[in-house]
């Protein structure tokens, strides 16, 4: 047996070896999907029944939606997963919707009308954003398939009044690669949209809209959607939503 022959099998094998551990890691892992989407919906004292229906159909909605579909193909693997969070204070929060992939049309009204019919899990208490950032970011952790990007979308209509200080977890969420966007509910806070601007949206290319009350929630969160997905596909029939912010 030749010294070379030994010398090329040890390459081999420690070749193999590495390549296996590379894979292991984690690190050269491919992305399933193009996003990873985290629906905070807000289920604190200030939301009635009305309004959390409202903010329920409204999601339902946008997923049996023609654009959103396209959006989603748009996509370099056509297809994201998403989960509904329910939250409002700080240790009241509660998962929805689990984990769906959503790649084709069938997928898309499942998800829908899955969400239609979910009973409420959190029904009163006070408003914690830094909540939903931390619940949302131990939900993306559990995600079924790797993503290309992950975001956090809270809607929401009022201040965090609970947990801990909103900026220390809406950076800390940043810091781990995480995009936290929000949709304000200006019903009850006139100043709310500058507040989700200054200290809820963050990471590259986050953004918040605002939509004057629970009743225009519908057309601002299909925007909100079709702005995350692929922002091409934002209409122009979405004259009452307000863009406040982006960050680049």
């Amino acid at each position: 047996m030749s010294v070379n022959f030994l010398l090329q099998t040890r390459f081999i094998v420690l070749l193999g070896l590495m390549l296996g551990a590379f894979g292991q890691s984690g690190l050269a892992r491919a992305a399933d999907v193009d996003l990873n989407l985290v629906l905070a919906v807000d289920s604190s004292t200030s939301v009635n029944e009305r309004n959390y229906t409202l903010q329920i159909a409204g999601l339902s909605a946008a997923f049996a939606d023609p654009r959103l579909l396209a959006a989603i193909a748009h996509g370099s693997h056509q297809a994201i997963a998403v989960a509904v969070l329910e939250w409002a204070a700080y240790d009241a929060t509660a998962v929805s919707v689990d984990w769906h992939v959503i790649r084709s049309e069938g997928d898309a009204i499942d998800f829908a009308q899955t969400l239609a019919t979910a009973p409420r899990r959190v029904s009163g208490g006070v408003t914690s954003l830094s909540g939903a950032m931390d619940s949302g970011r131990a939900l993306l952790a559990r995600a079924p398939v790797s993503a290309e990007r992950e975001i956090i979308d809270i809607a929401g209509d009022g201040r965090n009044s609970d947990g801990r200080p909103v900026i220390e977890a809406r950076d800390e969420a940043v810091a781990a690669g995480i995009v936290i966007n929000g949709l304000a509910i200006a019903s009850d806070v006139p100043d709310l949209p500058a507040y989700y601007r200054e200290k809820v949206i963050g990471g590259p290319g986050s953004f918040a809209m605002e939509v004057a009350d629970y009743k225009g929630f519908a057309a601002g969160i299909l925007a909100k959607l079709l702005r995350e997905i692929d922002g091409s596909f934002l209409g122009t029939d979405s004259a009452p939503i307000r863009h406040l912010a982006s960050k680049e």
